[in-house]
């Protein structure tokens, strides 16, 4: 199952691809990297822009890698109502993306992701990198945002069928 994990946000969307076909024998893993990296937008880009980019860099990689199923990390609170906004907004265009392509989708909350990368619901995003390098066999630390795209990716591959998983979006 190719599974691709999406941590989107307006500047930085990270992403990743896993495979869990592609796990190396007898190396433990539950599975391979295929690819991760960043949706960079403009800094001084109109939003809209932004979310037009973001939606056609997940194009790409839909395109590319062909997906069973995505990952995205749950909705998380913020103070700010014009974060929680801008966030939604990039989220969206990911998601749009990827019902576009037929992708089923499925959510996990911010503490299951870093749960499952690092044993600790609290943990922070340096961890978070160190145990993506370190569970997948990768040569050095992903950019903070592709790791937990990487984090959000192994959690849905991680999940077991008939138990609980993430919620269907």
């Amino acid at each position: 199952m190719r599974v691709l994990g999406i941590d989107p946000a307006l500047r930085n969307t990270g992403f990743g691809v896993l495979d869990t076909a592609a796990a190396a024998p007898g190396s433990g893993r539950v599975a391979g990297v295929l690819a991760y990296g960043v949706i960079r937008t403009g800094k001084e880009a109109l939003q809209s822009e932004c979310l037009r980019q973001i939606a056609s860099g997940v194009r790409e990689v839909i395109a590319v890698h062909r997906p069973d199923a995505a990952a995205v990390e749950g909705i998380i609170f913020v103070q700010s109502h014009r974060t929680a906004i801008t966030m939604g907004a990039a989220r969206a265009a990911a998601l749009l993306a990827l019902a576009e392509a037929g992708v089923p989708v499925y959510e996990y909350a911010p503490r299951r992701v870093k749960a499952a990368a690092t044993g600790r619901g609290g943990a922070q995003k340096a961890q978070v990198g160190f145990m993506m390098r370190a569970l997948l066999g990768l040569a050095e630390n992903p950019p903070a945002d592709a790791a937990d795209a990487l984090a959000i990716a192994l959690t849905h591959a991680q999940t077991k069928p008939g138990l609980t998983t993430g919620t269907r979006i």
